[in-house]
């Protein structure tokens, strides 16, 4: 690939680093930078640490376009712009339109909270100290994003909190000094190849196979809950299309049995687009994974189109009474089985008076196993108007994974028996 400006993301909070709250900045810039055309070398994530922060933004400061995120608050662990200023060399300022308008703000709180406007002005002016030469990109909250010109390019700082940051970050894009490292900055082609199952390290095989990435594209593999995605990243430069062309060909050839898309679009958003090309609606009965199938569904906006709704029969009570599966199934084949899936899907579209349904019912853990039934087991069921279809998956992993991964086979189960519909009418 051709080499590209090289952003460098700073995401810090303790928390992020203790595991108390995950991570979103990191991702979602690095994003961000490969769609701009820029090479995201690296996301750092560090704690409140003075000396830990400071060594990140020096690093951070040797890239194109650093982008940093989070402790720009009133409290003492909120050390972001004074590190970064030394870190940049320069010296500290208060801007006075940004006091006024913080000091605006937090006069309200003091208001509401009854509680004198000096405790908060501490903070006021802190919030609106900005390094020397920073431009300042206006509130999202109280605490300000600004940019900064760097010897390499631009310094992005921006808030912490997700909503906050993505509300500034095109005002950063717009500012001169990220516009000059965006001018260096070439956007690759980017094709997705999304496949479903097949492992990994076959698709490795086939990618191998097929020649491998270079000549200007560049191949990732990532695996996501029995998905796999196959980014494939094209310089603009040289005979790079000529080989995404022969390697995209060839992995769709050899691939073909698990090919089901080649866009961003997730499954859910398949399965409803095939039952509204068959004007059929949909409906979900869940044990196992309480609702979330239902829940992917709703995702999607204008989901209500199709979808009409769905039973989370947890006990075998609420199996009979909501979806009509007959006590003497869950007796003689208890709750976890083929038999009870499909009396459930059947219930489903009955009950709730739906074209297709799907069900899930399944041992999620970390008890409840038997050496019959393990943990991890999972039995699905879907039906149309025209077919049904059931698969049973033994998932290894925790309570989170076996229910998660349910939920993605499901989905994939419907998109299957749709697909098959109306192949079949074709």
């Amino acid at each position: 690939m051709t080499a590209r400006p090289r952003a460098f993301v700073v995401v810090t909070g303790s928390e992020l680093v203790r595991g108390d709250r995950t991570d979103l900045n990191g991702p979602f810039l690095a994003r961000q930078a490969l769609e701009l055309g820029l090479e995201p070398a690296r996301v750092s994530v560090v704690g409140d640490s003075p000396e830990e922060l400071e060594a990140a933004l020096l690093e951070g400061l040797q890239a194109d376009l650093c982008v940093v995120s989070g402790g720009l608050g009133p409290t003492h662990d909120d050390r972001t712009v004074e590190l970064l200023a030394r870190a940049a060399g320069v010296a500290l300022r208060v801007d006075p339109e940004l006091e006024e308008e913080i000091g605006g703000i937090s006069r309200g709180f003091a208001e509401r909270m009854r509680r004198p406007y000096a405790d908060f002005q501490p903070g006021v002016t802190k919030q609106a100290t900005l390094p020397e030469g920073a431009m300042s990109l206006g509130l999202a909250g109280t605490a300000p994003g600004f940019v900064l010109a760097t010897a390499r390019g631009a310094a992005v700082v921006l808030p912490g909190p997700p909503a906050e940051l993505r509300r500034l970050w095109p005002r950063a894009l717009e500012t001169e000094a990220v516009q000059r490292v965006l001018e260096r900055a070439r956007p690759p082609e980017v094709r997705v190849l999304r496949l479903y199952g097949v492992s990994e390290s076959a698709v490795a095989r086939a990618l191998a196979d097929a020649g491998g990435d270079g000549d200007g594209v560049e191949a990732t593999i990532c695996a996501r809950d029995f998905e796999i995605h196959v980014d494939l990243l094209i310089d603009q430069g040289g005979q790079a299309r000529t080989r995404a062309d022969e390697l995209e060909a060839a992995l769709a050839e050899w691939l073909a049995p698990y090919l089901f898309a080649r866009d961003e679009q997730p499954v859910e958003e398949l399965v409803l687009e095939a039952c509204r090309s068959r004007g059929w609606t949909l409906a979900t009965a869940e044990s196992s994974t309480g609702g979330m199938v239902a829940a992917r569904l709703t995702s999607v906006p204008g989901s209500s189109e199709s979808f009409v709704g769905g039973v989370v029969a947890y006990s075998n009570e609420l199996k009979e009474r909501q979806l009509g599966v007959p006590a003497k199934l869950l007796a003689e084949h208890g709750a976890v089985s083929a038999e009870v899936a499909a009396a459930m899907a059947r219930g489903a579209r009955s009950r709730l008076g739906a074209d297709v349904a799907v069900s899930v019912t399944g041992i999620a853990g970390p008890g409840g196993g038997t050496p019959r039934k393990p943990v991890g087991l999972v039995y699905l069921h879907a039906e149309t108007p025209e077919a049904g279809r059931a698969r049973d998956f033994s998932i290894p992993g925790d309570r989170d994974t076996v229910r998660r991964r349910a939920t993605v086979m499901a989905l994939h189960l419907l998109r299957d028996v749709l697909t098959q519909s109306r192949h079949e009418d074709a």
